[in-house]
């Protein structure tokens, strides 16, 4: 049976606040990809954005590393909302999320050297052998970082199936949304001549998270759902 902690009020509001952070984190991302091109965007267009558009490029790497400290807050929220259903799992997804957050931090690391060049006014042609380098392993070190971002939701999607005061759907989709990670974490390594086979993965991982935060923030944490038990058979008198 589940055991919760927390009074129904002080839960809810923990709900709130770890919904909050989580669609900050989201916004934050989006701002990103849409400003800096730092994501989902081709090692071309990243490059061209550096060269040419180099305060949006910066605003877009202030976003993105903004989200990491969000998303790393938002698993602490998390970890601290499903604790009380089981504090083992709750545990594993906050490492694993730490984990990847730091991976994927990481990973902004070369993009340095190629804004090093940019600003040294060598042009488009000195972007070549060190800075498409520096591209390949930020591309590379990004994807490694999904690895623990599919991971973490699977803890994650389990202890919201558990909670008893979320909707098992999200349970459900974060879940799905970790299979969808993995599947793009392999194509990238496996098939990169095919990346419509992420392209699946990624909608559901948006409404899945987008979900989850909007419910939190929105809706709280809900009533416990109780599970019935029966009652003793009557002894005839």
């Amino acid at each position: 049976m589940t055991t919760v902690i927390a009074s129904p009020v002080a839960r809810s509001a923990l709900a709130r606040r770890a919904g909050s952070l989580y669609l900050t984190y989201i916004l934050l991302n989006i701002v990103a990809s849409l400003v800096g091109h730092i994501g989902l965007s081709d090692a071309q267009t990243l490059q061209a954005t550096i060269t040419d558009h180099e305060t949006m490029f910066r605003l877009g790497l202030v976003a993105a590393l903004g989200s990491g400290l969000l998303f790393a807050l938002t698993a602490w929220a998390l970890y601290a909302l499903l604790r009380p259903v089981d504090e083992t799992l709750a545990l594993l997804f906050l490492i694993l999320n730490a984990v990847g957050v730091a991976v994927q931090c990481a990973s902004y690391l070369p993009l340095l050297t190629v804004l090093a060049q940019a600003d040294s006014a060598l042009g488009v042609t000195g972007l070549d052998g060190l800075a498409a380098l520096s591209l390949t392993t930020y591309q590379t070190g990004f994807v490694m970082a999904q690895l623990f971002f599919s991971a973490w939701l699977f803890p994650l999607g389990r202890l919201v199936l558990r909670s008893g005061f979320l909707p098992r759907f999200l349970g459900w989709l974060l879940i799905l949304d970790g299979v969808g990670v993995f599947v793009w974490f392999l194509q990238v390594f496996l098939a990169p001549a095919h990346p419509e086979i992420s392209y699946p993965a990624w909608v559901v991982g948006f409404v899945a998270e987008l979900g989850l935060a909007l419910w939190l923030l929105v809706k709280g944490a809900g009533p416990t759902r109780e599970t019935p038990t029966a009652s003793p058979p009557k002894i005839p008198g």
